[in-house]
């Protein structure tokens, strides 16, 4: 595996190394290079160079694609090896990474390739018969990417795919905790031939680079996919220089289920939404709101499905669910159970580490279930980030848009229905940049996605998350007779 950054086209070995760490079992995978302040400095400069003078941004749509089909290509003819390290760096299980992140991960790279000239197109607007404007898309310039350790390749390529169609050049910073897929990206850039200085990957902690990265004025865009306390110092260090800016956050998503639905598949998909990733998304269902008249029916088969999920280590395969990123975030889910029990939620399933001696090692935690909660209690209001979730009671569509919609955040919902007029209907009541009816988790390249309130701004994917890497000109051109316009006669000399 490639454990060196990519720096002006070149893998750069640094003096300082990290160990990475498989969280199923704590067993050391491999040392990663970590970038110093004196090669963050290089790493920047050499993206502004290249953005300033360099062919990248003038090149012909047509040779832009050819480069960014060339990355997908290489992802695909490495999916095999690239999903081994996701599970051996996330925990997560093989057959997520298998079939859903890393061939998910190719198709943002092909979709954009293959759409992006559409969106570049060049518009003209008449203003009635004096003038004509010319509405450009431009690069911003250089675009720097902090990508989050949930989906380390995924979220990297959603990012880069639009920084690259778009003209920009790019400083991808992965999770120091796990970097291992997107440091093995640059080996795949470099094998694409793209000019060097273009794509630059640098790992490190936000505490090390992070600062130095949002502050340098000479980084026209910052992209970052991470949590609320992060984000709120990215906005802070970002002040000291204007950039543009999009972030998504967290969110507290809610599942309204309503009595028409049918049980079997609103319950299964509820498990799916919440305990897949062990939780850890940021659009996890973490919250499920349930017609009162199918209450106790859909507690019981949801409790007696969430305690026969399979715990244990991401390659083996009948894992369905592995162990959380790390100890930190293994107490934080602790502490968030210990004080829901406390404000008087009731656990039914779960809370606690599995005591079965193959797992001891890792940073496990069983799926868990509390009932009996309030909207006033911190469990229902605030991001836990891991395998945990609210099942709470409605008497109307009314009472479920009031709980829904008493969160800070604004990412995703999900409404479980026969009648899709009538959730259609309630998904506009909905405060959340995302709706899923019948469904959860369906991200198209096709389509935008990004919240609302402390879940942030902006759009990753679609036309709309591409042309956040855009700037837009206005070019206006005088038509009056003569080429004499008004402002001519203004002083009327």
């Amino acid at each position: 595996m490639n454990t060196k950054l990519l720096i002006d086209g070149k893998l750069v070995e640094t003096k300082e190394k990290k160990p990475m760490i498989n969280p199923s079992n704590l067993e050391l995978i491999t040392e990663v290079c970590v970038a110093s302040a004196s090669e963050l400095d290089t790493a920047i400069a050499v993206a502004r160079k290249a953005f300033d003078f360099g062919p990248w941004p003038k090149l012909s749509l047509a040779e832009r694609k050819k480069y960014i089909l060339k990355i997908a290509q290489g992802i695909l003819d490495k999916a095999g090896e690239l999903a081994e390290l996701e599970t051996l760096n996330t925990g997560k299980p093989i057959k997520e990474s298998t079939f859903m992140d890393i061939p998910s991960a190719a198709r943002s790279f092909e979709y954009l390739a293959n759409v992006f000239e559409n969106y570049l197109v060049e518009d003209s607007v008449a203003l009635e018969a004096q003038a004509e404007a010319r509405l450009l898309r431009e690069p911003i310039g250089v675009v720097a990417a902090i990508v989050p350790w949930n989906y380390p390749l995924l979220i990297a390529s959603w990012k880069l795919a639009s920084a690259l169609a778009a003209g920009n050049t790019v400083i991808l910073k992965p999770s120091s905790l796990t970097p291992l897929t997107v440091l093995e990206l640059g080996q795949i850039i470099i094998d694409a031939g793209l000019p060097a200085g273009v794509v630059n990957i640098i790992n490190g902690s936000g505490e090390s680079i992070g600062k130095s990265l949002c502050q340098d004025n000479r980084i026209d865009m910052l992209s970052f996919t991470g949590s609320n306390e992060v984000g709120a110092q990215i906005l802070e260090y970002s002040a000291k220089h204007v950039k543009k800016l999009t972030m998504e956050l967290g969110g507290k998503s809610a599942a309204i289920v309503l009595e028409d639905c049918d049980i079997d598949v609103a319950v299964n998909s509820c498990l799916s939404a919440i305990f897949l990733n062990q939780g850890q998304m940021c659009t996890a269902m973490s919250r499920i709101l349930v017609d009162d008249k199918i209450y106790d029916k859909f507690v019981n088969e949801f409790v007696q499905k969430a305690s026969q999920i399979k715990l244990g280590p991401g390659f083996d395969h009948e894992t369905q669910m592995g162990p959380l990123i790390s100890i930190s975030q293994r107490n934080r889910v602790i502490y968030y159970v210990e004080e829901a029990i406390k404000e008087g939620a009731k656990l039914v399933c779960g809370g606690k580490i599995p005591v079965s001696p193959e797992l001891k090692n890792g940073f496990f935690f069983e799926p868990t279930v509390f009932v009996d909660v309030t909207a006033k209690m911190r469990i229902f209001k605030e991001e836990v980030f891991g395998p945990v979730v609210t099942i709470s009671k409605f008497s109307s569509q009314e009472e479920a848009v009031l709980l829904a919609n008493d969160s800070k955040y604004g990412l995703a919902a999900s409404i479980w229905s026969k009648d899709i007029s009538s959730a259609k209907l309630l998904a506009k009541e909905i405060n959340a940049g995302t709706i899923w009816i019948n469904t959860y988790g369906m991200f198209y390249n096709e389509l935008p996605y990004g919240g609302f309130k402390q879940s942030g701004f902006g759009k990753e994917l679609g036309r709309e998350g591409f042309l956040e890497y855009t700037r837009l000109k206005n070019i206006l051109i005088d038509q009056t007779q003569d080429g004499k316009p008004l402002v001519n006669y203004w002083y009327g000399f």
